[in-house]
């Protein structure tokens, strides 16, 4: 059994469009009309044939009052893994991105949570290579 696909909520797939491929670097993998909404999906271009992420309308009664308990209280929706933490905050920092958290270790991982524009915080982090 392997995870091929997993979602996250977005205000505006536009925007999230945007943000996702644009700023944070994803490659679009489907962009698909599906009546108001599309299935909009992207992959890491490090690994294209691997699991897509579904930019999900979060049209759903009860997805904005999840959302916005989330973001209240600081938890990121998801999590990316990135190369260096501090390098990818200089550089999105540099494009404009918006941090609730900067660079933070905590134990063997260092973390950074950012504002994906489309109510939601997700958070970078860096972890060893544990084998």
């Amino acid at each position: 059994m392997r995870i091929n696909l997993t979602s996250v909520l977005v205000d505006d797939q536009a925007r999230a469009d945007h943000f996702y491929t644009e700023i944070l670097g994803f490659r679009k993998k489907h962009d698909i009309p599906m009546g108001e909404a599309r299935w909009l999906t992207v992959v890491s271009p490090e690994d294209p044939d691997g699991t897509e992420l579904l930019l999900e309308p979060s049209g759903h009664p009860a997805a904005g009052p999840f959302k916005e308990a989330l973001v209240a209280d600081g938890i990121p929706f998801t999590a990316f893994e990135v190369d260096d933490v501090h390098a990818e905050y200089e550089r999105l920092r540099g494009l404009g991105v918006r941090f609730t958290q900067e660079p933070t270790a905590m134990g063997p991982v260092t973390t950074a949570v950012l504002d994906d524009t489309c109510g939601n915080l997700i958070q970078i982090q860096t972890a060893p290579d544990l084998g």
